[in-house]
């Protein structure tokens, strides 16, 4: 698949995406400025979820995320933008895809379905002909009007279950005006809205968010500073910092950790986890999250690369031992979403 040079460059220098995100804009000139901060990337509106806060919730799934953790369940949002995906299981071959592919980017080679990745761009004209749903074309382009007519259509069971809307990826923080933007309109019609966030963001931005955030769900991967850049990217300098600072204002935050044998579970890392989350400010409880082969399937599935195959979920006697290390300095701690 063809991709401007430039959105290459952020995919594979993360840090250097995350500090020059205004900078890049601003340099873009002001018509793609003012039309990347009207409109946003998702990749998936979520009815009735169950976990991602209080009650019955609408979850708005952003896409990209300035993260690669060897364990993401949702790898198809860390790409910055619409992609084409493609699961090669359910191609039927009929060949429809090609003749609607304007680049001429597909062709049948030994009764299967190829694709030129040098000359594809990701147009997404093969997904919307594709009978199988082989072709899939992974976010899209939409305006916070469009989201909140979404969300409003739920707004029933908001009300009947003390649910509402949370803000997931990805990492919603990557588009921070759009964030803003849909937090603003939820507040207007008295929703509850949580922002569930990896916390590598632009600190400003996302202090800016506490007056019309009800709920953080805050991710923190590993307290060692290498071992988190081994296995996510990126150190987790900005990311406890980013979570002192929200504590300092006020915010509610409900820290979510994702349990992932091999990689965190350690009784050192735990400990360390819970010293620290013990001394912020404004939070209610702890969730740790434990690892499924969900995410070596969804890897599969969209045939990208997983570095934690053979990974099996927890024993049940590490999360208790887990839960029990949180607890021992005073934090609530649970199993599961």
């Amino acid at each position: 698949m063809t991709t401007d040079t430039s959105v290459l460059y952020f995919i594979f220098n993360r840090e250097y995406w995350f500090k020059n995100y205004n900078f890049a804009l601003k340099s873009a000139g002001p018509e793609v400025e003012a039309l990347h901060r009207k409109f946003g990337t998702v990749f998936d509106i979520k009815r009735y979820a169950l976990h991602d806060g209080p009650g019955i919730r609408v979850t708005v799934h952003f896409k990209g995320c300035p993260l690669s953790c060897w364990w993401c369940h949702n790898p198809e949002s860390q790409y910055f933008g619409p992609q084409l995906l493609y699961r090669r299981e359910r191609c039927v071959a009929c060949g429809m895809c090609a003749p609607a592919c304007p680049k001429g980017a597909i062709s049948t080679e030994g009764g299967a379905m190829s694709t030129d990745s040098g000359v594809c761009d990701g147009c997404g004209a093969c997904s919307e002909v594709c009978p199988s749903e082989a072709r899939v074309t992974c976010g899209a382009r939409m305006s916070a009007s469009e989201v909140m007519k979404s969300i409003l259509k739920e707004r029933i069971f908001f009300e009947q279950s003390g649910g509402g809307v949370t803000l997931s990826g990805g990492e919603p923080m990557a588009q921070p005006e759009f964030v803003m933007e849909l937090l603003g309109e939820c507040r207007k019609h008295g929703i509850h809205t949580a922002l569930d966030t990896c916390g590598f963001v632009d600190a400003e931005s996302l202090l800016d968010t506490v007056p019309f955030t009800d709920l953080y769900l805050y991710d923190i991967k590993h307290m060692d500073p290498e071992k988190h850049k081994k296995y996510t990217g990126v150190d987790n300098d900005v990311i406890l910092s980013n979570l002192s600072q929200l504590g300092g204002r006020g915010a509610v935050i409900n820290v979510r950790v994702p349990f992932v044998p091999g990689v965190n579970t350690d009784e050192e890392n735990l400990r360390a986890t819970a010293a620290f989350v013990s001394g912020v400010r404004g939070v209610v409880g702890l969730n740790l999250l434990p690892y499924h082969s969900a995410a070596e399937d969804k890897h599969d599935r969209w045939s990208m690369e997983f570095r934690l195959r053979g990974t099996c979920a927890p024993a049940e006697a590490s999360l208790r031992r887990a839960v029990e290390v949180m607890e021992s300095q005073g934090i609530r701690a649970i199993t599961g979403g």
